[in-house]
């Protein structure tokens, strides 16, 4: 099978350096693989995988149509079996160059925890979470998988010879004898800011008792924010205990380096593979331990929540680092617990398997002649009214970075319960 994927980008994130991982483990299958996009930092993964790249044309308002004709000219080219879109601009980027018929199939996932409700019903879309699945078939839509993301759980595994822990350490200052918890996040201001900065606001109340250490590794929008509360915190403790190191690659000495980690979707799932406790970072003040008996919730609606308000937040945190800091014991039974949920659950190449027969039954459901009827029109009339809406938000000030991210399916679930 011939498979051009589209990532959304290809900066360092997890759902990116996830799509990136899955095309490589395809590829191993026997597939051919290239990764489609505007150039970035990841790039080199893609090359270091073995896989070839192509750049698209620049973008500008989505979708694009030089990209749209682009992407277009080299499906044909290719010969290529399947297209698959990352998130929604690549998804309509990737449809619009499909149509026509006798061409390759449009694919879409989506790992933001809503999906765009103008993405075509009849594009075959693969979610993150059983509760999004769920969603998305009241919706309307009849080709639904539920794909998580995978882990490469050989490349992301503890007592790595390839990563040099200590270097990393030593070139930021982390202390080898305090305990320390560890995120790995993009500072977004779109769920991740609040909880970042509550983690922040946690190890220093910890501080008052006993010497613990923060590491955040990752960059974003929210970086002034996160660095000034860093200030702030290590001078009211009196010592260098919150630490930024800015944007990893390769974050593996990050998670390497933590004792307690915190994160939310596919960070979280690699702070599992590193056999580490992890404590599920949301929203509203959200905190949960990963734990036999809380497992049940994160496979339905992934790997965050909403919780009940920021009151009392910090407190929660702190009492859940506490009982992991204070009892290894139990950490370390945490730690192997979350790795075994990894390996039955999310590795890698049981993930590729069940996305190659992803795309052959997108593949026999454009031969059997699915559609939705007038779906296009209907689409196209969302699409104007998500982008009306997105003017009369920025003329209110109210605008977000990621509109998907910024009402979760988990939300407005929460709400309606």
């Amino acid at each position: 099978m011939r498979v051009l994927v589209y990532p959304h980008d290809l900066n360092v994130g997890g759902s990116q350096l996830g799509a990136i991982e899955l095309c490589g483990a395809m590829a191993r299958l026997g597939h051919e693989v290239v990764v489609y996009g505007q150039p970035g930092p990841l790039v080199e993964q893609v090359r270091a995988l073995g896989l070839e790249f192509l750049s698209s044309p620049a973008v500008h308002q989505r979708p694009t149509p030089t990209v749209v004709a682009h992407l277009a000219r080299t499906l044909r080219r290719r010969h290529v079996d399947v297209v698959h879109g990352y998130e929604w601009p690549p998804v309509l980027e990737s449809w619009l160059a499909c149509l026509g018929g006798g061409g390759p199939v449009a694919v879409a996932t989506v790992l933001s925890m809503s999906v765009a409700p103008f993405i075509p019903r009849q594009v075959p879309i693969a979610v993150g979470t059983a509760q999004i699945a769920a969603a998305e078939r009241r919706f309307g839509r009849q080709s639904v998988t539920l794909l998580e993301p995978p882990v490469d759980a050989e490349a992301n595994t503890p007592g790595l010879t390839d990563v040099d822990v200590t270097g990393f350490r030593l070139s930021h200052g982390i202390a080898p004898n305090i305990p320390t918890v560890s995120i790995v996040s993009r500072l977004a201001r779109e769920m991740k800011l609040e909880g970042i900065l509550t983690a922040i606001a946690a190890v220093e109340a910890l501080n008052e008792r006993t010497p613990v250490q923060l590491v955040i590794t990752g960059d974003g929008p929210g970086r002034s924010d996160v660095c000034n509360r860093v200030e702030r915190a290590n001078a009211r403790i009196g010592s260098r205990r919150v630490i930024w190191t800015g944007e990893l690659v390769d974050p593996r000495p990050a998670y390497a380096t933590g004792d307690v980690l915190l994160g939310m979707g596919g960070s979280a799932l690699r702070s599992m593979a590193f056999e580490k406790p992890l404590i599920v970072q949301g929203e509203k003040g959200y905190w949960r331990m990963l734990t036999p008996e809380s497992l049940p919730e994160f496979l339905w609606q992934g790997w965050y929540g909403v919780g009940p308000g920021t009151d009392g937040a910090v407190d929660r945190l702190v009492g859940q680092l506490r009982s992991l800091l204070e009892d290894r014991a139990r950490a370390e039974d945490l730690g192997g617990f979350a790795r075994g949920v990894v390996l039955d659950r999310f590795s890698l190449d049981r993930v590729a398997s069940r996305q190659i027969d992803f795309y052959r039954k997108a593949l026999a459901s454009r031969r059997s002649g699915f559609a939705v009827p007038g779906e296009t029109v209907v689409a196209g009339a969302r699409f104007v009214a998500h982008q009306a809406r997105r003017v009369n938000a920025r003329r209110r000030g109210r605008s977000t970075v990621d509109d998907f991210n910024a009402t979760p399916v988990a939300a407005v679930s929460e709400r309606s319960s």
